[in-house]
């Protein structure tokens, strides 16, 4: 399914799936540290999946979120509870 970037500012990067069941955050954190989720909700063909984790900085973050909106997300092997 195809991703739209929905959000961009200097601290925030959000891309809706199309469909409207999954999105992917990347935000800048009080520490300086980005963090990435994926959040995929229950109504999606794939069913839910929830994922996060930590980048060192923008370029990183946008790098793991990129990946992804790729597919990487879909085996759900690295599933975690908000």
């Amino acid at each position: 399914m195809e991703w739209d970037r929905t959000h961009e500012t200097a601290e925030r990067i959000e891309w809706e799936r199309a469909g409207g069941y999954a999105y992917v955050i990347a935000r800048a954190t009080a520490d300086g540290e980005w963090a990435v989720s994926l959040d995929r909700l229950e109504q999606a063909p794939e069913g839910k999946t929830y994922r996060h984790e930590t980048a060192p900085d923008r370029e990183t973050a946008v790098s793991v979120a990129t990946g992804w909106l790729g597919g990487e997300e879909a085996d759900g092997s690295h599933e975690s509870s908000p």
